[in-house]
């Protein structure tokens, strides 16, 4: 099958940072097999360099999930007051003065449906964020305490389960890594190491637990260098990785193929739900899906991306028709970034036929 040239695919990277938000770009694309795989990168960001990953953790966190109940030591269906202490999550879903957080189960959590808004960018009675504060450069960190108490002031979006109704929400997230954390008696950052990291023999990948750490590139808010490593170093379960595009492709193809838990398992992820915030895409259990419009090639369909993105434009996606995998990101927190993967991504699949 023929593939795209060295020189299509530079001008692919290159493309990548033409617009005005994104300040550098890495594109790793490889097949199946692996006797395809390029990597290029643009602007500030270099080939083989660290990079946060963000939300795309939390695909990471799907397959420690996904262990833990082979293992038999989580149940999805059950309630997380199972696993979490009452003190901890009393009050985090209340409507018509009716707690309601006791019908919120662990699959609720990992599929975004529990109703639970996100503390980052859910709006308080002042009509301010926790993101704002944080996007302006004042770096503080954001333990599960803190992010649960501010959540009481904030009113659910729907009720737990509600059928057809999706909210993507950090806050899940971390009380899914508490509920981790509960279940192995470790902390976050050594089950990701013990579980994946050194499953794969990733060398370059961890959890960013070190607000000292500068190696891996400053993510950007629009036009400027965002520092918040406190921050970060705090939210290890919703998106504190560092890793490298080679690497992420390790890991990405992995999931995929049937290292971590039988590759059938993905049809069970596959119930999709509708997000039209902080991106459009659909959620499924643990595992986002790329919508792609018809119309953007009507006479060659594209099929699906699935995989994950991060709030800092890093990506991680599968193309089942194409047998395609894209790692990178375009480090821009602002969202506007987003768009660029997506275009370097179909251009690259417009050029490879069908398996």
């Amino acid at each position: 099958m023929p593939y795209p040239s060295e020189e299509f695919l530079r001008e692919t990277v290159s493309r990548m940072t033409r617009g005005r938000p994104v300040h550098g770009a890495i594109l790793r694309v490889e097949n199946g097999e692996g006797t395809f795989s390029w990597t290029g990168a643009a602007g500030n960001l270099s080939t083989d360099g660290r990079y946060f990953i963000a939300s795309v953790t939390k695909l990471y966190m799907t397959v420690v999930v996904l262990r833990l109940r082979r293992e038999g030591r989580l149940d999805m269906e059950a309630p997380i007051s199972r696993y979490l202490p009452a003190e901890l999550i009393r009050g985090l879903h209340v409507t018509d003065g009716v707690d309601r957080t006791g019908e919120i189960t662990v699959r609720h959590l990992i599929s975004n449906t529990s109703g639970i808004t996100d503390y980052f960018f859910g709006k308080g009675p002042d009509g301010r964020s926790a993101a704002t504060p944080l996007l302006e450069g004042q770096d503080e960190a954001w333990p599960l305490e803190r992010i649960v108490e501010r959540v009481r002031t904030l009113k659910p979006r729907f009720l737990p389960g509600q059928p057809g109704k999706v909210h993507y929400s950090d806050t899940n997230y971390e009380l899914l890594g508490r509920i981790v954390e509960t279940v192995t008696d470790k902390p976050i950052d050594q089950v990701l190491r013990e579980f994946i990291f050194a499953e794969l023999d990733l060398r370059e990948t961890y959890a960013f637990t070190d607000p000292h750490d500068t190696s891996p590139a400053p993510m950007y808010y629009k036009d400027k260098p965002l520092h918040v490593p406190r921050y970060i170093a705090s939210v290890t379960a919703e998106g504190g990785i560092v890793s490298t595009a080679a690497e992420v492709m390790v890991f990405l193809k992995a999931f995929f193929q049937g290292r971590f838990f039988p590759a059938e398992t993905i049809r069970d992820l596959r119930q999709w739900n509708r997000i039209y915030f902080p991106g459009q895409f659909d959620y499924g259990i643990g595992l986002e899906r790329q919508w792609i419009p018809k119309i953007l090639s009507p006479f060659n369909p594209l099929g699906e991306l699935l995989g994950f993105w991060g709030q800092s434009g890093a990506f991680a996606f599968h193309n089942p028709e194409r047998d395609l995998y894209f790692t990178g990101t375009v480090n821009q927190l602002s969202g506007f970034g987003h768009g660029a993967a997506v275009k370097a991504m179909l251009r690259i699949m417009k050029t490879v036929r069908p398996e």
